[in-house]
């Protein structure tokens, strides 16, 4: 099969998302237009020569609707002939449509392709799709789930139960993410794939500590949720989940062929893919089954691999995976996660994907390996093999 490769990958520093961050002034549409201008640019590409441009957007409503791929496309001044379309895995959206160009390239339908995502979640905030006294379940999925589902913070909530995590394991690894980024950004190792300068991830907290963290409270906390789940004992706080935020990343995909004859440097190739589902209630371990997935179809083990990126959603997330699959932590999100950097939803999945390409480059590794939770009890997961 014909290899798909990387050639460049650049995202945004990733914004509070609110009125006061750095990003909220930008359009979404906009904050992609240019985050896909800075990536032609960079390779140096005639962006004419793109055969598709795959975003990845959750909350696809107001000013994030109609296509705003398509509409990015257009306001970064590519030519009229370039399509786009736009792509919802929920949180995996963008490295669903990682997996899209990739496939595309080794399939022969593309030669060069794009993936990218946004979310302005200041602007458009989450949660808005769903209209007033509207569902978006029906009837059918109430007769499977008689007691309902619930939302990605009790999901949390269970697994913490269920894995048994202490509160103070939730935030110390919370505590570790933030101390993780900070390092990395007073070290410029995330000069290179910001597009942006002079700017950090703005919900980074050089100054926080366990004990700051500790004295949070519980975000989830009803009273009908706890007779529900009496063994939900209230751990997950705004410090050990994923902040609100806006940001935009990108990826340039093409054949090893395509990138040979425009005489450009492949960093890293698509080794292999996986995408499966998992229990809808604990909603966020699908990454545990995907991470054996594509360690599968790849003929890896877990010691191949040299970093990992793994969505931090929540904390507990990233442990429960941890304690399945039995991985190195100091492997894992090396330079901090969602939990610090942040989490702009239709954005993540490119923008972990830039980070991994470019902290396998500063550190020499081999195989990297991404998974997201998603929610409905989804996950994505992809290797990439430095080159």
């Amino acid at each position: 099969m014909r290899d798909a490769v990387i050639v460049e990958a650049v995202r945004t520093p990733v914004g509070k998302g609110k009125a006061s961050g750095a990003l909220h002034g930008d359009h979404p549409a906009d904050l992609l237009a240019r985050t896909l201008k800075a990536l032609v640019e960079r390779a140096g590409i005639d962006p004419g020569q793109v055969d598709d441009v795959i975003g990845g957007v959750v909350t696809q409503v107001g000013e994030q609707a109609l296509n705003i791929t398509r509409t990015a496309v257009l306001a970064a001044g590519f030519p009229e002939s370039v399509p786009a379309m736009t792509v919802d895995r929920q949180c995996g959206s963008s490295q669903q449509a990682l997996h899209i160009a990739a496939q595309g390239v080794q399939s022969g339908a593309y030669d060069v392709a794009i993936a990218c995502g946004v979310e302005s979640m200041s602007r458009v905030p989450m949660g808005s799709s769903v209209l007033p006294e509207s569902d978006p379940f029906g009837t059918m999925l109430g007769e499977r789930y008689p007691d309902g589902l619930v939302g990605q913070g009790i999901g949390a909530e269970l697994i913490t139960a269920r894995w048994g995590f202490a509160r103070e394991e939730l935030d110390a690894y919370a505590y570790e993410s933030h101390r993780r980024a900070a390092e990395a950004w007073k070290n410029g190792e995330f000069d290179r794939e910001v597009a942006w300068t002079g700017q950090w991830d703005e919900t980074v907290r050089p100054g926080t500590s366990p004990e700051v963290l500790a004295g949070l409270r519980p975000a989830y906390y009803d009273e009908r949720t706890a007779e529900r789940f009496p063994e939900i004992e209230w751990k997950i706080t705004a410090g050990n989940a994923s902040p609100i935020n806006d940001g935009a990343a990108a990826v340039l995909v093409m054949g090893a062929d395509v990138a040979e004859r425009l005489g450009l440097r492949p960093r890293a190739r698509f080794h292999a893919f996986a995408v499966t589902g998992d229990d809808p209630l604990l909603m966020l371990t699908a990454i545990i089954p995907a991470t054996r997935k594509v360690l599968g179809r790849a003929g890896l083990t877990l010691d191949d691999i040299d970093l990992f990126e793994v969505n931090e959603a929540f904390s507990p997330v990233v442990l429960a995976w941890q304690r399945e699959t039995g991985a190195d932590l100091a492997r894992v999100n090396v330079r901090g996660g969602a939990i610090a950097i942040g989490h702009p939803l239709g954005a993540s999945g490119s923008r972990i994907m830039t980070t991994l390409l470019h902290a396998l480059e500063d550190r020499g590794g081999r195989f990297g390996l991404q998974t997201m939770c998603e929610a409905g009890g989804l996950a994505n997961a992809t290797i990439v093999e430095r080159l």
